[in-house]
């Protein structure tokens, strides 16, 4: 059984995709530069400009998912609020920025209301919201 997210361990990785995928295509574009340092030649250098621009799907295959998740916590988050905050308070819930909302979304429902004007009254960092989060709200789906 893993341990309980906290503030401490909720950063995941995916080794898949860390450990190989990423790993494989720097190996290459190293062995392009090299291939090309020892033998100048003009496949030498296409070679090396095919190793870069592989590379750049494959950050994008990173960031697309992941903007799309910032995207579906900030709704489900700015909801949440809107369910368990005051009425009057509705209106500041749109003044969270998205690093702050993402952060909020691992505060228990007992204490994200306070934490969202905390975040508001003192601009803070996604850092600082969670480290003053008591009551630790897993989020198991995002990677």
């Amino acid at each position: 059984m893993s341990k309980p997210q906290s503030l401490k361990n909720h950063a995941r990785f995916d080794p898949l995709y860390h450990f190989f995928i990423t790993a494989f295509y720097l190996a290459n574009l190293v062995y392009a530069s090299i291939h090309l340092h020892r033998q100048p030649s003009l496949s030498s250098g296409w070679y090396l400009v095919l190793s870069i621009v592989v590379i750049v799907p494959i950050l994008k295959l990173r960031t697309y998912p992941l903007k799309v998740q910032d995207r579906v916590i900030r709704l489900e988050e700015r909801l949440r609020l809107q369910a368990l905050a005051p009425q009057v308070w509705h209106a500041q819930i749109y003044r969270l920025s998205e690093s702050q909302l993402i952060a909020l979304r691992f505060a228990g429902d007992d204490e994200v209301v306070e934490l969202a004007k905390q975040a508001l009254e003192h601009n803070l960092t996604r850092k600082q919201i969670k480290e003053r989060i008591r009551s630790w709200r897993t989020d198991d789906w995002r990677v």
